[in-house]
């Protein structure tokens, strides 16, 4: 597993993001946290980001919009996105948008930790 990989949690909810970034941190992952959607390409590329948690529902913006943006951007594009959302049936529309994997809210740490190591290990292998 390679230490210290540099995650980007977009969601609007700062209470989640933060407990994200303090979870995932406990783990030797670096983590931003941005409540702004239409930040997300800037701090990919500013923070040499390697994995994007992205929520599906982010203050009137559809995280798969964002997500397929990301695909159809060159810079940003083989960055693995892990889409998460609380809504019924989400994990379809976010595969469909182009996210590596989604994990459904709440979710347990260690599914959540085991899935980041794994669509990270895929993606130093792609």
């Amino acid at each position: 597993m390679e230490k210290n990989a540099r995650i980007l949690v977009v969601d609007d909810d700062s209470g989640i993001g933060e407990m994200l970034k303090t979870l995932l941190e406990f783990y030797d992952f670096n983590v931003t946290v941005t409540e702004q959607p239409d930040e997300t390409e800037e701090l990919i590329a500013q923070h040499d980001i390697d994995l994007v948690m992205l929520d599906m529902l982010i203050s009137g913006v559809n995280g798969t919009d964002v997500c397929a943006r990301l695909r159809q951007n060159e810079e940003t594009r083989d960055i693995p996105v892990l889409m998460m959302s609380a809504l019924h049936d989400a994990g379809v529309k976010c595969k469909k948008a182009g996210a590596n994997d989604f994990i459904a809210k709440p979710f347990e740490m260690d599914d959540l930790i085991s899935r980041i190591n794994k669509i990270l290990e895929e993606s130093q292998t792609a």
